[in-house]
């Protein structure tokens, strides 16, 4: 009822809203924010196309003949949609390179990028390849371009191994197809109420993607752990409906503190003040708060539908004697762990901080047409512009003037345009352009070197430190936008929110952990090998993504710095992972101790009961987020191999491997807690303690077929 319920809410919804970057409170967007204001003429919000010319080689584009095919190809791209407003004359309006080969027009559209139709776009293409067929080279770049298909072929071959994956773990087509189908009815739910909420809440696709890719994971995974807790209480003995009360009293409750530590990551992403950021996080726990809803409600209703399939045929034969029985992977893993405790710490120790190196090179910046596939017209266009009017052509800086009085703001922008001429990096600057009331100017300048360059970044720096002077001398104000202009505020913003992020995220989450596990050290021990497994996958999407290590393998085409917004993403997301299979994990090593088990013994018990649904957790979670790199869009490409390799490092090297060591080297000190601490706490009882006492420990309702049947993995 819900899911129809927000699905009609969705249906009536315009959708997802474009993603645009905004970065309230700095220099780029208040200069963004003043040319909104005081030139609407020119930041409105339709479409723009910028077409790209050249002639054959050896001419000039300027020729009789060159001309007419030049000015068929404009006529053409100004006849393929009714929503062109303009096209511009490049020869009347001298948009011509130095040599004379090459030459740009600018399109309008008078509709929004995401209003046109793929009748647009196909109009202009063959626009362009009208112009190619008269021996013109034509290629363009702009909003008003179709961005390429998405294909979902991927992500259905993850979600395929996910099925796969649980089949193998449960060998019952029930069991495995309970938690894809709530999986999937939790993804619905969100996905209809982001689509309902696009408009009024301003998310952005990429909210969409990120909520799509974390929903189905942990939707799965939240799932998975409940049915394999309740046929591990069936082999016990116990019926049906005691099971899964019994499933939701233990593997439930780790559910939810698991979901929210998830959630409290993704909601703390709000901390950075990044609107595009807030609402991917908010949209995102939203996704997670919707997967522990279905896990505790859905996902015991349905086992009730499901009865005795659930449990599969195997269940129904009977088990080997205990004699006979060949110790499991997980179980001859944590022997070999826990009889070498100090060495299998320091390895992996070793071996993800090696593997995190690369991250000391990270590069940040913004995605533009530089970063696109080297086969993309866009690319294309971009090449050949840099090519033909300098490097620094793609990524002009915007100088914005302003005063209280169009006088102040006359003067102060012709002392800006004269120190701006004098700079070492400036190939032109423009004249200045007023607004009607003559009270703001827009300078714009052309560096020499390109947008992501250094030398760019220190012309902005340059340019920012004019300002206190032209204030003191003529009491006008100026900013500086512009694409470099951003990268820098961006990633200043992002140097500047990292530490209280983290401090807020994994404060709460430790404090989250305290409570479920009742111990200082353990909680602890859980951020430091978050810490690792981030660093990590850092240093890994370093080495591919901006070096082109085994890209070819990932479909990568083009290699440059990693989005602005992908460190604080993964750090936000791969804690809330990590704290996941933490949860899941070293609860059933507590339960077992809590139970009376000495502290080695503990951790050997609780790693055999959750290492199996752990691995097929991983490893289903892994095969989702690995479905998104065949993504088009770098960012979610990018985000996809981050997570999945993070994943792989979290739960096998840190989780299976570095914690059950560090937990059988500290003994029973990973277990004390303060009396003054536990005293105030509140008992969660994740561990089903109370159960244990209410429930008789000999089961009173047996049925038949199982009887005399044990169940040697529980």
């Amino acid at each position: 009822m819900i899911l129809g319920a927000v699905g009609a809410g969705a249906a009536s919804s315009s959708g997802p809203a474009s993603s645009s970057i905004s970065l309230p409170g700095t220099e780029a967007q208040k200069a963004f924010d003043l040319l909104g204001e005081k030139f609407p003429a020119a930041n409105a919000e339709g479409a723009t196309a910028r077409v790209v010319l050249r002639a054959p080689d050896g001419e000039k584009i300027s020729s009789p003949e060159n001309k007419t095919a030049l000015e068929a190809t404009l006529a053409d791209v100004k006849g393929s949609s009714a929503r062109i407003g303009q096209v511009s004359d490049p020869i009347a309006s001298k948009a011509l390179s130095a040599d004379g080969t090459t030459a740009y027009a600018q399109v309008t559209y008078t509709a929004k990028d995401a209003d046109l139709t793929d009748g647009d776009h196909k109009g202009l293409e063959t626009a362009l390849e009208s112009g190619r067929d008269q021996g013109l080279t034509v290629e363009a770049s702009g909003n008003a371009l179709a961005a390429p298909e998405e294909s979902h072929t991927a992500e259905a071959i993850g979600f395929a191994l996910a099925a796969v994956i649980l089949l193998i773990t449960f060998g019952s087509l029930i069991a495995a197809g309970l938690p894809l189908l709530t999986a999937i009815v939790g993804v619905g739910v969100s996905m209809a109420a982001i689509t309902a909420l696009s408009g009024p809440l301003d998310l952005n696709s990429n909210a969409s993607a990120l909520a799509t890719m974390l929903g189905i994971a942990v939707g799965i995974d939240y799932a998975l752990f409940i049915v394999s807790r309740y046929r591990s209480e069936r082999a016990d003995g116990y019926d049906a409906r005691e099971a899964a009360a019994r499933a939701n009293g233990t593997a439930g409750s780790a559910v939810v503190f698991a979901g929210l530590t998830v959630v409290i990551a993704l909601a703390g992403l709000a901390v950075v003040n990044l609107p595009i950021l807030t609402a991917m996080g908010l949209a995102a726990a939203g996704a997670v708060v919707i997967a522990v809803l279905v896990a505790i409600t859905l996902v015991p209703a349905l086992l009730g539908f499901a009865g005795e399939r659930v449990r599969g045929k195997k269940r129904k034969k009977s088990a080997p004697t205990t004699a006979t029985t060949k110790p499991g992977l997980g179980q001859r893993w944590i022997s070999y762990v826990l009889r070498r405790p100090a060495r299998m710490l320091l390895l992996p120790v070793v071996a993800l901080g090696v593997v995190a190196l690369p991250a000391t090179q990270l590069e940040l910046g913004l995605p533009d047409d530089g970063s696109k596939a080297a086969s993309s017209t866009q690319r294309k266009a971009y090449d050949m512009l840099s090519e033909s009017f300098g490097p620094g052509f793609n990524g002009p800086l915007t100088v914005t003037v302003d005063g209280k009085d169009p006088a102040v703001a006359r003067s102060g922008a012709q002392d800006m345009a004269k120190s701006l001429g004098t700079l070492g990096d400036v190939a032109a600057v423009t004249p200045a352009a007023f607004n009607e009331s003559g009270d703001t100017a827009i300078i714009t300048v052309i560096p020499k070197s390109a947008p992501g360059s250094d030398d760019t970044k220190d012309l902005v720096a340059d340019i920012r430190a004019l300002s206190g002077d032209l204030r003191s001398d003529t009491g006008a104000r100026s900013l500086v936008t512009g694409t470099t202009a951003l990268n820098i505020d961006i990633s200043d913003k992002f140097s500047a929110a990292i530490v209280p992020y983290l401090a807020l995220v994994v404060g709460l989450a430790v404090l989250v952990l305290i409570l479920v596990f009742r111990s200082i050290l353990v909680p602890v021990k859980a951020a430091l090998g978050f810490l690792l497994s981030v660093l990590a996958s850092l240093g890994a999407l370093v080495a591919v993504f901006q070096w082109g290590w085994l890209k070819d393998l990932i479909g990568l085409e083009q290699t440059g710095p990693i989005m602005s917004l992908m460190p604080v993403l993964m750090v936000g997301i791969v804690f809330g992972l990590a704290m996941d299979y933490q949860v899941f994990l070293v609860t059933r090593m507590r339960e077992a101790y809590v139970h009376g088990a000495d502290a080695r013994t503990a951790v050997e018990t609780g790693f055999k009961h959750s290492s199996t649904v752990v691995t097929a957790a991983a490893l289903i979670m892994i095969s989702v987020f690995a479905g998104f790199v065949g993504s088009h869009d770098a960012m979610i490409k990018a985000l996809g191999f981050g997570l999945a390799i993070a994943v792989a490092f979290d739960a096998f090297v840190v989780r299976m491997t570095i914690i059950p060591a560090a937990l059988a080297l500290l003994g029973k000190r990973a277990w004390s807690l303060p009396t003054w601490i536990d005293r105030i706490l509140p008992n969660v009882d994740i561990e089903g303690e109370k159960l244990t006492k209410h429930t008789p420990t000999a089961p009173t309702v047996r049925e038949p077929s199982y009887a005399g049947t044990t169940d040697h993995n529980h």
